[in-house]
């Protein structure tokens, strides 16, 4: 690390913390030349492979893209999709590789987009899975609601039964 201040080649650490959200570390370093302290922040950096082999840096905003695409229209406010990108790039860290294959974080995707809104997952999925028929988008609704049933979960964007436009005055 060179100095700021002097650019001599080799600074001492004084202090070193990991940021509130764990995904730096923050040092405090100085300087045995010229003596001055400077602050340096250091992030263990992930690429991502595309399909034509060309690798560039992960950003959660390409995340925040493609998945606000999907939820176009649908009940999804921009703190749900900040958590999502937030949760798909701690998957894709987890795996401790340095480079992941775009078509990881796709699949890093799916199963949070799937928890926050299933219209937007069933968007998602079938461009990124490249559904060619109806029976693409049948077999994903068939497998979305047996892992509903499964898990006993409310259909989302419905009412539950007996709340649906009943009128509240009773009968007349």
């Amino acid at each position: 690390m060179h100095c700021p201040f002097c650019r001599h080649t080799d600074s001492r650490v004084m202090d070193s913390r990991a940021t509130d959200d764990g995904s730096s570390i923050r040092r405090r370093r100085q300087c045995p030349e010229c003596g001055r302290r400077f602050t340096t922040v250091e992030t263990a950096s992930l690429s991502v492979v595309k399909r034509s082999g060309a690798t560039e840096p992960f950003s959660r905003a390409k995340v925040l893209v493609g998945v606000r695409k999907a939820c176009q229209g649908r009940p999804v406010t921009e703190d749900d999709l900040a958590l999502l990108a937030q949760r798909v790039e701690e998957t894709i860290r987890s795996q401790g590789s340095a480079e992941i294959d775009a078509h990881e974080v796709g699949l890093a995707v799916l199963e949070p987009l799937r928890e926050l809104d299933e219209v937007a997952y069933l968007r998602f999925a079938s461009v990124y899975q490249a559904f060619d028929s109806l029976e693409d988008f049948e077999s994903a609704i068939t497998l979305l609601r047996a892992e509903r049933d499964a898990l006993g979960e409310e259909p989302q964007g419905r009412m539950p039964a007996g709340n649906a436009g009943s009128d509240a005055a009773g009968p007349s």
